[in-house]
């Protein structure tokens, strides 16, 4: 059985890991089509995407990057130079390959307001899943450490995802996001899932432990 939540601190001490395949930049039409050669033949792949943060209040940006990961290799598509791609578009919607991400109901929204005609399908949000093997923890980086002891990094999260040219560390950060979710959904796959009273005694005995922290 998998342990339930993780502190900041425990995951810190873990020692780190990053997607180390192949990172293929995708900004032209020609690499597009070199992708989906690769990607249409995928069964199951992660998903994630990247977008500029903003210091600014009222002030927002489109959706720089997405993310497309199989266990060898991850895509990413600059969709701030090639835009949101029909090809991207229909790859997305597409009901026969299982898209693996984590809370991308923000993702969707952001893209949506680039097609008007993206209705992605097939999605598995690791949220909504990792509560039947016992962990109650919802963030990419906790539930990786819970699963594989080991810590993804997070510090080039509020990088910018504009840069004409994108920084290794960016490179290799937004991949390890997206390969992340697709190493999650894979290795669950395998495990046993426990039963409604099993979560729910787990959730009860997590409640109360968090009540006595807070009393002492």
């Amino acid at each position: 059985m998998y342990k339930h939540t993780i502190s900041k601190e425990e995951v810190n001490q873990l020692p780190v890991v990053a997607f180390e395949g192949e990172i293929i930049l995708v900004e032209t039409e020609k690499q597009v089509k070199q992708a989906f050669k690769i990607l249409k033949k995928q069964k199951v792949v992660g998903l994630d995407t990247e977008t500029r943060p903003s210091f600014t209040k009222g002030k927002m940006y489109k959706v720089a990057l997405v993310q497309i990961a199989t266990e060898e290799q991850c895509f990413l598509f600059r969709i701030n130079k090639i835009d949101f791609h029909d090809s991207l578009v229909k790859f997305l919607n597409k009901k026969t390959i299982k898209k693996i991400g984590l809370d991308l109901n923000n993702d969707f929204k952001g893209l949506s307001k680039l097609e008007e005609d993206f209705e992605p399908k097939n999605i598995v949000d690791i949220q909504k899943i990792t509560e039947n093997y016992g962990i109650l923890d919802k963030s990419l980086q906790k539930i990786f450490a819970i699963v594989f002891k080991q810590r993804i990094s997070k510090n080039q999260q509020l990088s910018n995802w504009e840069n004409d040219v994108l920084t290794e560390k960016q490179q290799i950060y937004a991949a390890t996001d997206a390969w992340a979710a697709l190493m999650i959904y894979n290795t669950l796959q395998k495990a046993e899932k426990l039963s409604k009273a099993e979560i729910e005694a787990i959730k009860e005995a997590v409640k109360q432990e968090n009540n006595e922290q807070n009393n002492s």
